[in-house]
């Protein structure tokens, strides 16, 4: 059964400035066509390679870079984690051309909000970057589904040393706290975590922020994978990590 989407965040006030970076001249200019009379979308500059990124983000402060996973200099993996290094970084929705690369999920693991598929039409490609500023996924269920299946590849000792890292990390959540990862975990949105676990969005909102600063992670799609690999979406009770 497929996930419903979850309506657009609201546009705010102030339009969304985003940074693309493409080695390719032909994708930059085409990004640069599509996006730029997007609703609530500023395109405040374009980069090469993933050398530029820092330099450019530092200059221009974009809220969102739009990032080629493939450049010759430096990749965009990279990029992407160098910048997000930064105290001060702006989100990153990583661009592709392969549904379930690796190099995506290593790039989301590194702090990416999602990726799109560079043949993702352009509406598409605008909601994703408004929904990163807003601080929603861009990753759809079965997107994330995909990704947590290729990080659970290895052999059995390494899926069991993770699963016990995972569940130690999990451990040290107040036991509310773990069934809102979980929750976000199986693909939900604020509003359906709320309804599912009796809270208001703005508490569910809080406890996911909580989540993120005590486990040290970037954004909600690390927080699934983490409850991934702590096996905790093997079972339907999505009970907690202890």
């Amino acid at each position: 059964m497929n996930t419903p989407a979850p309506p657009t965040p609201p546009a705010s006030s102030e339009p969304v400035r985003l940074l693309i970076v493409d080695d390719d001249p032909l994708v930059r200019a085409g990004l640069t066509l599509m996006l730029g009379g997007g609703q609530g979308i500023d395109i405040v500059g374009e980069g090469a390679d993933g050398n530029e990124v820092e330099e450019l983000v530092e200059r221009l402060r974009p809220d969102v870079v739009l990032m080629d996973i493939r450049m010759p200099v430096m990749d965009g993996l990279t990029a992407t984690e160098r910048l997000r290094r930064r105290p001060d970084a702006p989100e990153v929705v990583v661009l592709t051309t392969f549904h379930a690369d690796e190099q995506v999920l290593r790039a989301i693991r590194a702090g990416a909000a999602g990726f799109v598929l560079k043949d993702t039409p352009p509406a598409r490609i605008v909601d994703s970057v408004r929904r990163v500023a807003a601080g929603d996924p861009v990753l759809s269920p079965a997107v994330t589904r995909q990704l947590m299946a290729r990080a659970a590849g290895g052999g059995h000792g390494d899926r069991a040393d993770r699963t016990e890292r995972a569940r130690r990390r999990l451990g040290q959540l107040a036991e509310r706290e773990q069934e809102v990862a979980v929750a976000v975990g199986r693909g939900g949105s604020n509003a359906e975590i709320a309804a599912s676990l009796y809270l208001s969005v703005a508490t569910v909102k809080t406890h996911v922020s909580r989540i993120l600063a005590k486990l040290e992670l970037n954004n909600r799609v690390q927080i699934a994978l983490l409850v991934h690999d702590a096996g905790l979406l093997d079972t339907d009770d999505g009970g907690g990590a202890a």
